[in-house]
């Protein structure tokens, strides 16, 4: 009775929510027409601030517009996306302004210097320069740092400008630094790689933008060359940024009335770089000291021009250059809102609906190969199975063909490796199961991918707790083939993987080391992933393997015969290489398109924040992976070949081949790598990636593959 009484009322709740269907439908018609007059009227205004010459990258509100009109469509949230949200929410879900009273002293943070021309970054006080500022009370407030930022490189160090809200800095000397010829040819060498400086101030990365040409980008140059054509030379000449004019957007928040009270949330941090030759002090520069060019009486404000850059050259015999940084700041109000002050680190980036049809394109794969294994299942394999069962004597039985005729061999444990074949589908199965909870906690907030450090961080984590279900189901496959070496495997399952990325990271990290990069790791860091493989990782896989080894064995519906059966020459499109490289084309193809941003992401720098849709594209690749798993065992077993088990891990597996052919393609076609270690730093990394997808892409086609098998011969009546 209670059920029905709570359908009943639910029913009455219902009707009488929609007492009046027609006036709601009518307030909805209305809110539709009102949304689409406002779209039309904003984009009319677009198009006449464009006509005016208005730039998208300024702090003026025309600006905002039309940075809002372009970003608008990754405004939009829900299943149908029709509401919007402010893109702070989107990149720092739960993150909330913080707010600066006048007179406080702010510090700003040094990160990675890096190129798109190399892979090999530096520490910002590894360049000459002044040092870090000496460390107070009120500056020790640092970021907590993560396994996932120290091995990354990233630790953040207050820079050495100081600065305090709402108070301007005229032209200042900060140090002099005498850069001796070795330095000198690094600076050269660094300006001409296109290495940019990173700074971030409350969380915002520091930007050059220029209304005259309307772009922004994150960074600032260590320098510029000169070509010929330019200084009139006979080779390339090389410039050094050394001053340094920031700019600083606020706007006013609280409730006092007087603007000088008021607490103040930072909206924007750009940098405008100056190459200007400073008068060198003879007695030295001291904090008193006044300089022509910078903070003399009547001083001309700071400006590029080539009559005083400063070049990146000794005087003659001179066996060094001394130079003068000095840097200024300018806070100006705005009326952007904290919540928009994303917007112009995404203006060009791509537009949302290129993921929607990369998502399109991966289900049209997964459509078609779903009519092909519903038309294997459904017309051919009901067919086949009821005229078999159907049969009444043995000679019927033996003038049958096709995959019915090895259901004596079929369960035949792989007699190649069957350890190595056990640890590759354990090992695929935990990097599965691992990836799906890290997008799972980046779909419910718990890891911010805007936090690249946290988000490794994540992964080593959650891969390291995933370790008993390596152990399980390697322990699983390992008893179904029979084997007995136990221990060995539970040992070469917990090491295998991690031991040859580790193996390739150290060699890596030890080139890394010789060319003093940021991103090589000491000593201690490497001890403390060794003691979180041995003292987390291992006992999981043990734990595991000891279920796994504790269970019964995997129940087969058909006996295997005592003698293998024959096994006749398979055509040329289910006999490997053919296969494995057929196999691979449409898993990847699901992929490829994502795989562009992820990529991007990864090596240039862009920002990519799209875990649901990432999400869904590893759905959808799992499902291409079973069905075209599906499809090629059928093949195999219709050509009568009953070893299927390493093929089907191939037929997947090789679709990390065209991912690392992927790579190679972006390398040459994106990147302008310059240097032999650059090179050795993006392929090692995208041989790794490629590793752990193909061992994914194969684990699901063994797995998808065994239930099939099992499932089709469990159909027959075998005696």
């Amino acid at each position: 009775m209670r059920p029905l009484l709570l359908f009943i009322l639910l029913a009455l709740s219902t009707t009488v929510v929609s007492l009046d269907p027609i006036g709601q439908m009518t307030e909805r018609r209305k809110q539709r027409t009102e949304e689409a007059r406002l779209a039309k009227e904003e984009a009319e205004k677009v198009e006449e601030l464009k006509k005016q010459g208005h730039d998208e990258v300024g702090h003026t509100a025309e600006a905002a517009l039309l940075r809002k009109h372009q970003l608008r469509k990754k405004r939009r949230k829900g299943l149908l996306r029709r509401k919007e949200r402010d893109l702070a929410s989107v990149l720092f879900p739960g993150v909330s302004p913080e707010v600066y009273m006048p007179k406080e002293e702010v510090l700003m943070y040094t990160d990675h210097v890096n190129s798109k021309k190399t892979q090999v970054p530096f520490e910002f006080y590894e360049l000459p320069g002044c040092p870090a500022p000496k460390m107070t009370e009120s500056r020790r407030k640092r970021q907590r740092k993560n396994l996932g930022a120290r091995l990354q490189g990233i630790e953040l160090k207050p820079a050495p400008y100081t600065m305090k809200i709402k108070e301007d800095i005229p032209c200042t000397p900060l140090c002099q630094s005498n850069i001796d010829i070795k330095k000198l040819r690094w600076l050269r060498k660094l300006v001409e790689r296109q290495y940019r400086i990173h700074m971030t101030l409350d969380t915002l990365p520091v930007l050059m933008r220029s209304q005259q040409l309307n772009y922004a980008v994150r960074g600032y140059p260590i320098g510029f060359m000169a070509p010929p054509s330019y200084t009139g030379l006979d080779e390339d000449e090389y410039y050094l940024y050394n001053h340094l004019k920031f700019t600083i957007a606020y706007t006013n928040v609280g409730d006092s009335d007087s603007d000088a009270d008021a607490g103040v949330h930072i909206t924007g941090f750009d940098v405008h770089p100056i190459s200007i030759t400073h008068e060198i002090p003879a007695s030295g520069l001291t904090p008193a000291t006044e300089i022509d060019t910078c903070n003399a009486e009547g001083a001309k404000p700071v400006a590029n021009d080539p009559a005083t850059y400063l070049k990146l050259k000794a005087g003659t015999g001179k066996a060094e250059l001394p130079v003068i940084f000095s840097y200024e700041v300018e806070w100006i109000e705005t009326d952007l809102p904290w919540e928009d002050r994303w917007d112009v680190y995404l203006i060009g980036s791509p537009d949302d609906d290129i993921h929607s049809f990369a998502i399109i394109n991966s289900l049209m794969i997964v459509l078609f190969l779903t009519g092909a294994i519903a038309t294997i299942l459904i017309r051919t394999l009901k067919k086949d199975i009821a005229g078999y069962n159907d049969m009444q004597s043995m000679e019927e039985a033996q003038e049958e063909t096709g995959w019915k005729l090895v259901h004596g061999d079929v369960f035949r444990p792989p007699s190649t490796s069957p350890m190595l074949f056990s640890i590759l589908v354990g090992t695929g199965v935990q990097i599965g199961t691992a990836f799906l909870l890290t997008m799972l906690s980046c779909m419910v907030r718990l890891i911010n991918p805007m936090h690249k450090g946290q988000t490794l961080t994540g992964i080593l984590v959650l891969y390291v707790l995933c370790g008993s279900v390596a152990g399980y189901v390697s322990a699983r496959v390992f008893k179904f083939c029979d084997a007995k070496a136990w221990k060995r495997n539970m040992i070469l399952t917990a090491a295998g993987l991690p031991g040859v990325l580790v193996g390739i990271f150290m060699i890596l990290n030890f080139f890394l080391h010789m060319a003093g990069a940021a991103t090589a790791v000491g000593f201690f860091m490497i001890l403390a992933i060794f003691a979180l493989l041995v003292c987390v990782s291992t006992p999981l896989v043990f734990v595991g393997s000891f279920m796994g080894f504790r269970a019964e064995k995997v129940s087969v519906p058909a006996k295997v015969n005592k003698v293998t059966r024959y096994v006749p020459k398979s055509p040329w499109y289910s006999a490997p290489p053919v296969s494995f490289l057929l196999g691979g084309i449409l898993p990847f193809g699901s992929v490829c398109i994502e795989l562009f941003f992820i990529l991007s992401a990864l090596w240039l720098h862009q920002i990519y924040y799209f875990m649901g849709v990432l999400a869904v594209v590893i759905l959808i690749l799992s499902a291409t992976c079973a069905e075209v798993s599906i499809a090629m065992t059928y093949l195999q077993l219709c050509a009568e070949d009953h070893r299927w088990y390493w093929k089907s891990f191939w037929n997947c597996a090789s679709a990390g081949l065209y991912l690392f052919l992927y790579s190679l393609w972006f390398l040459s076609s994106r990147l302008q790598l310059v240097g032999v270690l650059p090179v050795m730093v993006y392929i090692s990394y995208m041989g790794m990636i490629s590793i752990c997808f193909a061992l994914f892409c194969g684990a699901m086609g063994v797995m998808c593959s065994f239930v099939f098998v099992r499932t089709i011969y469990g159909a027959l009546k075998v005696d």
